[in-house]
């Protein structure tokens, strides 16, 4: 009987082990706006840079993140200017309904924006692109 009650501690442990590495990854800022923004087409890095008006360093550690954790693939183009876009994999792709979830538990709990301008988290003054934030 014992036995049982280990076997069920160590699933818990293990279910607890596998929410936390996924919640560590997405509470990293910038991170869900840069799946987001990735969800319908590869995007450059400038682009996704005036996107969520984040700086260079910021989202060239949460590139770099994604990308060592497998949600998203960089292809370096072989033009002159070099460029480069990002792609998400089939696991980022797989956050698509977590994505959409949070967006309708947003839209029904949460009251809009003051500001619907103003990205959330960047500077007062720096408006979102016309596709919003």
């Amino acid at each position: 009987m014992q036995e049982e009650i280990l076997t069920t501690e160590s699933e818990e442990c293990d279910l607890t082990d596998a929410f936390l590495r996924g919640a560590l990854l997405l509470q990293e800022k910038w991170v869900m706006m840069i799946v987001h923004g990735l969800l319908d087409r590869p995007m450059g890095f400038s682009e996704l840079m005036r996107k969520g008006n984040v700086n260079t360093t910021t989202l060239t550690q949460r590139l770099n993140l994604l990308e060592h954790a497998g949600l998203l693939t960089k292809t370096i183009h072989s033009t002159m200017p070099p460029r480069t876009s990002y792609e998400l994999t089939e696991s980022g792709q797989a956050l698509r309904p977590i994505l959409e979830a949070i967006t309708k538990w947003s839209s029904v709990h949460l009251a809009p924006l003051a500001d619907p301008g103003v990205c959330p988290g960047a500077e007062a003054s720096s408006p979102c692109e016309s596709s919003g934030c």
